[in-house]
């Protein structure tokens, strides 16, 4: 059976190949264009305008940042000890009279 649908197939190909008719293309003679002389150099033209663009918009102003966090407190130092007392010292003697005597000068 697949070689007689083989063979179907290569036959309609050959039957449908014979009709069509070959076309025949005649080839155009060759020219070949040879330049001509170079023309006159053209006018220079005029300079454009100079210009100068606007100048930009300004950014804006970013965002304020955050606030930090308050460090921590610090321990209170100990208190030192109270010192001993002193001892209590002995009473001077009553005095006499006492002349100071000043030098003049």
């Amino acid at each position: 059976m697949s070689y007689s649908i083989l063979s179907a197939a290569l036959l309609a190909t050959l039957g449908l190949s014979a009709c069509e008719r070959p076309v025949v293309v005649a080839p155009s003679p060759t020219v070949v264009a040879v330049p001509g002389p170079a023309g006159p150099a053209g006018a220079t033209g005029a300079t454009g305008e100079t210009k100068k663009g606007d100048t930009g918009a300004t950014g804006s102003t970013g965002a304020t940042g955050n606030t930090g966090n308050t460090g921590s407190t610090g321990y209170t130092g100990a208190t030192g000890a109270t010192g001993a007392e002193g001892e209590k010292g002995d009473r001077g003697k009553t005095g006499g009279d006492v002349v100071v005597i000043v030098p003049s000068k």
